[in-house]
């Protein structure tokens, strides 16, 4: 994904080869990027599954909840962090308008004004009242491409913040899809825990009337007693849990603490399809991945820039304006022009630390390019594998609590007809009750599993991005 440009281009010329000569010979060999920065993806992380059918790019609109699209079309336009993003995105475009700037010559002007006495011919003072206005004009050859490297890492450094900035709305608008969710997973469980109260409460309805009427002990009836509360306990701890997860979504929305709108249900939501096989390259469409290269490719101009700061540097400098006095009959015109060659002779190893310096950092970016790349391959193989094993732990959960539904229609007919005991009726509660909050839970996660995949991707994809894949 990334490759270094040769240090000199072939030249026709032999006063360029010659400098170019002149300037290995006295900055010594450009040190190597680490040879430990080249990434391969892994051979078997394309996973088959889905029908490979296209995925719109606003990939959140994929689970079909329109309230879900708008949320996160509010958290994209109030988040302050965008707005901090930005702001640092104009501060890299702005240095890079300087760094051009140290290219194109400078053109400066003064008409300074003087007083003063002159001495005629014949010996007689008089006053005389003049102005020299001049223009003057300096530039930088750049022979070893100093400037020419610098605004190259500038443009490089500005491409990586916008790339900062896109992974700043991916990362938003993933916190916001998964804190829906999570929200709908939360009123999913406390309609499971209001149903299993109902139930409860009408179990130790006919348990106190049994107990009352002697055809059962009062032991039954504590039983009865201690597991209504014992789910009792769970409506109010879900509704804590709703309030505080709509606090962080209000956070998110850049809104004060409040109740947040609801669309479809957890079991509405739709599972998008994901494509049969998805490139690798595909992960360069990160926008972290992207800035971990730039930043790459940023430091490594630096350091060149940093080498040629080591070199001779040829400014060329030139003026010109008129001598305008009273004293003078005519005015008369003067300029200058010359050139003027700086070169380090003794600066007690400033430059040359610089230059370690700027190597230093140059292979510290390297590195974490390469880390960032073997995350994205992580973070997508993870996602791949939860989406899989996350429905099929769904499917089995699902069979299990249909299981232990029928379960416990038999086991309270039973215990109705005087042929079992409670507790085996209790035993089928508790079972179903676990039963359809894991079932709950492992919806939740294969949504979220969904999420991580999208923002492990890089954002939505589609049939066209996994053929030919472009930044």
């Amino acid at each position: 994904m990334w490759h270094r440009a040769p240090r000199w281009r072939r030249s026709k010329s032999v006063g360029a080869l010659t400098l170019a000569l002149l300037a290995t010979a006295c900055i010594g060999p450009r040190p190597e990027p680490p040879a430990t920065t080249a990434v391969a993806p892994p051979p078997a992380w394309r996973t088959a599954l889905g029908t490979g059918a296209p995925i719109r790019a606003d990939w959140w609109s994929a689970f079909g909840d329109p309230v879900l699209t708008g949320l996160v079309a509010r958290a994209l336009a109030n988040s302050p962090d965008l707005g901090s993003a930005a702001a640092r995105i104009d501060e890299a475009r702005a240095a890079a308008r300087l760094a051009r700037a140290q290219q194109t010559p400078l053109v400066s002007g003064a008409a300074p004004g003087t007083t003063g006495q002159t001495v005629s011919p014949f010996g007689t003072p008089s006053d005389a009242i003049g102005a020299q206005p001049a223009v003057s004009i300096s530039y930088d050859l750049d022979l070893f491409g100093r400037l020419r490297l610098a605004s190259q890492a500038a443009r490089a450094q500005l491409l990586a913040s916008e790339a900062a900035r896109d992974t700043v709305r991916l990362g938003i608008a993933s916190s916001v899809a998964t804190g829906y969710i999570t929200l709908r997973a939360l009123d999913q469980r406390l309609a499971v825990a209001r149903q299993t109260l109902a139930a409860r409460a009408e179990g130790l309805r006919i348990a106190r009337r049994r107990a009352e009427a002697g055809y059962t002990s009062n032991l039954e009836l504590r039983q009865s007693e201690a597991e209504f509360h014992a789910t009792e306990q769970l409506v109010p701890a879900a509704q804590l849990a709703i309030s505080r997860q709509e606090n962080a979504l209000s956070l998110l929305l850049g809104d004060n603490p409040g109740p947040i709108p609801r669309g479809r249900t957890l079991d509405q939501l739709a599972a998008p399809a994901i494509p049969d096989g998805l490139p690798a390259d595909l992960l360069r469409r990160r926008p972290d991945l992207y800035q971990a290269e730039q930043t790459l490719v940023a430091t490594d101009r630096s350091l060149d820039s940093a080498r040629a700061a080591m070199l001779p540097n040829l400014a060329l400098t030139g003026s010109a304006g008129v001598v305008l006095s009273t004293a003078l009959a005519n005015p008369i015109a003067v300029f200058s022009i010359g050139a003027s060659v700086l070169s380090p002779i003794f600066d007690g190893g400033r430059l040359g630390a610089q230059a370690d310096a700027a190597t230093a950092r140059r292979d510290q970016a390297a590195f974490a390019y390469r880390r960032t790349a073997l995350q994205a391959f992580r973070e997508v193989d993870d996602s791949l594998a939860g989406v899989q094993r996350s429905g099929q732990q769904a499917v089995a959960l699902a069979g299990q609590r249909d299981a232990l539904a029928g379960a416990l229609r038999n086991a309270s007919n039973r215990y109705r007809a005087g042929y079992s005991a409670y507790i085996d009726q209790l035993d089928a509660q508790r079972g179903l009750l676990t039963a359809e909050l894991s079932l709950v839970q492992a919806r939740a996660d294969r949504l979220t599993a969904y999420v991580t995949l999208y923002q492990a991707m890089g954002g939505g994809w589609s049939r066209a991005d996994a053929e030919v894949v472009q930044r």
